[in-house]
């Protein structure tokens, strides 16, 4: 019998993430996840607005006695990573996300689940469509394209938010506030090759999979192998034993998700594909040692392959390679003022052949604006002396923490009374939309919160489902404290 999400609680919350799990909703393609939205405004009788990208602002009346309350925004962002394992076969343009239950926890077979956003933005739509709740004016704004590049909050215009108090629904681990996060910038590298008919050669397949990837931010700290870097590794050490070209070498998908899987084809002289195999064997088996308590599945498949396309001259060769290594990927500082926080990271994202050129994508974060630009300088240095094209955009704020926050200390006080312990109080290392939000609408109060999310970005992505319900009792205690 299949699993049936409506059966856990509270109801109203996974009824509506049952729902969004059958939406397409892969960032940039939100819109039947907006229309969604706005039939639960509709069939309550509530006000709503749709701009001019998507986002959507729907607007409750204050329960009764309690109109006088200041507004409170609940934010969240409609669209979700789109990861899956190479071995399955799904569309995320088409397929609902087949979940299942293991003990505690609930995930997707193979791909990401949508819990980040999934899980907030059903938690704002249970609280639009529970009319015993006690609460003063609700805004819940639902913004678009997060994963990618945060354009829906860019893109909010001023005036289409009425309150001062903003909830974000976008964090992942309980009984944390989040009161800070990290700026950000990507950079996209374009490096001009030319091929070399002339090498000829067999063409060998070098593939590294089975890699736990993960948030490029959050994760970016827990020593996980980039499986790009592993593999141009990998291309680098043979060509210490056997002559090759690179041929092509892809790999990563997304941005702001640790790459997982990469490959290379490279051409060798004929007759050494049994020397390159055994040589790319042993490197693989020392780059594993030194990943063995984290990257338990590494794997790598080495074959024989037919590619019709020319390597790559010597120089094209050396100059992908040498960009490949010499990138920063990881941790570049951590952060002085705040014990465990990453300050400043880069992640070497994606990388894709054309026939003529070879695309390199970076995402880089810092809490430190003039340490985020450093980073970035360093990017477009080395990608220049390479004689590499760079582009980069203006990228995205940080969001500073006040601590003195008068909704963070309503937040720390229904914490304590609901649970008996202390909240814990951090900023994250990641770009949440508050950063924008705060930017755009000055004097917003806000904070993060949500429930516990782990692996997200990756087919491993799981959501604690305890610990969604005590998520939403919260939530809802929240409001009412506020009202």
């Amino acid at each position: 019998m299949a699993f049936d999400l409506r059966e856990l609680e509270p109801k109203r919350l996974w009824a509506h993430f049952d729902e969004l799990r059958k939406i397409p909703r892969c960032s940039g393609h939100e819109a039947k996840a907006g229309e969604y939205v706005i039939s639960v405004a509709e069939r309550n009788g509530w006000e709503w607005e749709r701009d001019e990208v998507g986002n959507v602002v729907v607007r409750k009346p204050a329960s009764p006695g309690h109109e006088s309350a200041e507004t409170v925004v609940l934010q969240g962002h409609l669209d979700m990573v789109c990861e899956k394992n190479s071995d399955v076969q799904h569309d995320f343009s088409k397929d609902p996300i087949q979940v299942e239950r293991r003990g505690d926890w609930l995930m997707a077979k193979g791909t990401t689940l949508g819990s980040d956003n999934g899980v907030g933005v059903a938690a704002a739509l249970a609280v639009l469509e529970d009319k015993s709740l006690v609460h003063g004016p609700i805004e819940c704004l639902f913004t678009v394209d997060e994963e990618t590049g945060l354009t829906g909050a860019s893109h909010l215009r001023p005036g289409f938010l009425r309150g001062r108090k903003l909830i974000n629904l976008d964090s992942e681990e309980e009984g944390v506030l989040f009161v800070g996060c990290a700026g950000g910038g990507d950079s996209e590298v374009t490096l001009a090759i030319t091929r070399d008919p002339a090498f000829g050669g067999e063409r060998m397949r070098v593939g590294v999979t089975g890699l736990r990837g993960g948030h490029s931010g959050i994760d970016i700290d827990k020593g996980r192998a980039n499986a790009i870097r592993v593999v141009a590794r990998l291309v680098y050490e043979l060509q210490g034993s056997v002559p090759l070209r690179l041929v092509s070498l892809e790999g990563g998908n997304k941005r702001n998700a640790i790459p997982r899987e990469a490959e290379a084809v490279v051409a060798v002289p004929a007759g050494e594909n049994g020397r390159a195999a055994e040589t790319l064997r042993r490197s693989f088996e020392a780059i594993r040692f030194e990943f063995k308590a984290v990257e338990t599945e590494m794997a790598l498949d080495v074959r024989q392959v037919e590619d019709p396309a020319n390597p790559m001259s010597a120089e094209s060769h050396r100059r992908v390679l040498g960009l490949l290594l010499g990138f920063p990927h990881g941790v570049l500082a951590m952060s002085q003022e705040m014990p465990g926080l990453v300050e400043t990271s880069n992640n070497l994202a994606v990388v894709r052949t054309l026939s003529d050129q070879v695309k390199i994508a970076l995402s880089s974060r810092s809490s430190i604006m003039s340490a985020l630009n450093a980073t970035r300088d360093v990017i477009r240095a080395l990608a220049e002396m390479a004689g590499a094209e760079v582009v980069q955009g203006g990228g995205y704020p940080a969001w500073t923490p006040n601590l003195n926050s008068p909704l963070l200390r309503t937040v720390k006080s229904v914490y304590r009374n609901l649970f008996g312990k202390e909240a814990e109080v951090k900023a994250i290392h990641a770009g949440l939309e508050t950063g924008i939000i705060g930017e755009k609408f000055p004097g917003m109060d806000m904070i993060s919160m949500g429930p516990q999310i782990e692996h997200p970005h990756s087919p491993d992505e799981r959501v604690h489902i305890p610990s969604v319900e005590r998520f939403w009792t919260f939530l809802t205690k929240v409001l009412e404290a506020l009202a």
